[in-house]
């Protein structure tokens, strides 16, 4: 208990008196609570004992302490413990620009999904099955290398990322999804949301105009709004976003072409190539979202806008979140050679650096092929639910419903044929133990029709087919 003491001021007992007395009203000190021992308090704030006995016998004298024999001294249970602290007065601080728009989105939800209890069913989509995931060999490499790290990962790191791990990364990149880049091109951030917070900030300014699919991914809306920008929903249809909509002045677009998000529309090789030129012609800049790309059950896959990219206009950014597991926080950018020193001094900015141990384990294991063994299991189990969800939606809801997003990612959409409220819809399939998600809250515009988003990855065959019967009830 360090106590400010002020020479020269009131006596130092009298000190000591006033500032335990005070915590004691404040609650900060509460009833039954044990305080230090006078020799303790003496000698923690380098005065005499006296100086505490003294201060202690007025506290005990007014009843604020008690003293127990052979035990100590504690503050007094006689104390209403019910009172509350005396008020304070809050300044009148005053929120920038930013923060007002913050302060705005948190006050309308962070999420679009309602929040509730755990439900037995519950398709909820975004997220991984941990069970499936390698913990152990994980824990093992983390362990290792935090037994044996050089006091080097100790101190800050470089802005970029680890050097191991971006190199991982891009062979990784190579291999799988026939991305173009070399390592000096990837940067480390704490999850594609920070990474669209960077990208907004390098190459937008209040005002600027940005396309965006309608429907789009929640967190992106809400980094765009807080940035003050000019926010131009776009139309998707089965093929994606419609170019045909594309505003002539917007200087920036972000797409989430693998998998669009939420409705699952595949952007077709011709889009793709018309969205490239629709940049060239605009002189804008492409983000591509390539959330959950790895997962792909039918067809070949469609090449990365980044691969078909020859003006350096793309950037990628993907996320080991779906993956791996959400609180790993690791993604990373691929960016044109150009804004790689920009993207480099913003993430130092930001938070100098992401976190060195964890890039360092990820860099390992992805380097001894952990992370694409992890990847192929993971493919060939959702892939079983993914022929489960859709079997059971065949025998339960074939003509009540259609399907869309079903080629890939780890959820579909359930589009109903009936007019049908989804508030309505998700209460009742909650009251028996469904969990199913409304897509309006993703759209900036009124949608035509509603539909229900359905995850898959973190059931078991068995609770999809019972939740597609029991949700086959509700509707």
């Amino acid at each position: 208990m360090l106590i400010p003491l002020k020479r020269g001021a009131d006596p130092l007992s009298r000190q000591v008196y006033l500032w335990i007395r005070h915590g004691i009203m404040e609650r900060m000190l509460r009833p039954g609570e044990s305080l230090p021992s006078t020799r303790e308090l003496a000698e923690e704030n380098s005065i005499s004992r006296t100086v505490v006995v003294q201060a202690y016998d007025q506290l005990i004298a007014e009843g604020f302490i008690t003293g127990r024999r052979g035990s100590g001294t504690y503050v007094s249970e006689q104390l209403n413990s019910a009172a509350s602290p005396l008020p304070k007065r809050t300044a009148p601080l005053r929120l920038s620009e930013f923060g007002k728009a913050a302060t705005a989105i948190v006050r309308h939800g962070l999420s679009p999904i309602q929040q509730r209890g755990p439900l037995r069913y519950d398709f909820a989509y975004g997220t991984s099955s941990l069970e499936e995931f390698p913990l152990a060999a994980w824990r093992r490499i983390l362990l290792r290398r935090t037994r044996r790290a050089p006091l080097r990962s100790f101190d800050y790191g470089a802005a970029m990322g680890d050097t191991a791990l971006r190199e991982a990364i891009t062979g990784h990149l190579q291999r799988s999804r026939a991305i173009h880049c070399d390592v000096s091109q990837v940067l480390i951030v704490n999850g594609s949301q920070q990474a669209l917070d960077l990208t907004i900030r390098l190459l937008l300014n209040p005002g600027d105009l940005v396309a965006v699919e309608d429907p789009q991914y929640h967190g992106m809306r809400q980094v765009l709004m807080a940035g003050r920008l000019r926010v131009r929903p776009v139309p998707v249809d089965q093929n994606g976003i419609d170019l045909s909509r594309m505003p002539h002045q917007a200087k920036l677009a972000l797409v989430t072409p693998s998998h669009q998000f939420p409705t699952g529309a595949v952007l077709s090789l011709e889009r793709r190539l018309a969205l490239l030129a629709w940049a060239r012609r605009a002189n804008a800049v492409i983000v591509e979202d390539d959330y959950d790309g790895e997962f792909r059950y039918e067809g070949e896959p469609v090449e990365p806008l980044q691969s078909l990219d020859r003006d350096g206009r793309v950037l990628y950014v993907g996320t080991f979140s779906r993956t791996m597991f959400p609180a790993l926080r690791i993604g990373y950018v691929v960016a044109p050679r150009p804004l790689v020193p920009a993207f480099t001094a913003a993430k130092w900015l930001a938070d100098r650096h992401t976190a060195i141990l964890e890039q360092e384990t990820l860099a390992e294991f992805i380097a001894t092929g952990a992370y694409e063994r992890h990847l192929r299991r993971t493919r060939r189990i959702n892939a079983t639910r993914r022929a489960a969800l859709l079997s059971a939606i065949e025998q339960h809801l074939a003509d009540r419903v259609t399907v869309s997003g079903s080629g890939s990612g780890t959820h579909i959409v359930l589009w109903p044929r009936a007019k049908v409220s989804e508030a309505a819809i998700i209460a009742r399939a909650a009251a028996v133990g469904v969990g199913i998600y409304g897509i309006a809250g993703y759209y900036l515009r009124q949608p035509a029709h509603p539909g229900f988003v359905l995850g898959y990855a973190n059931l078991t065959v068995a609770q999809i087919r019972e939740g597609i019967r029991r949700l086959s009830e509700v509707l």
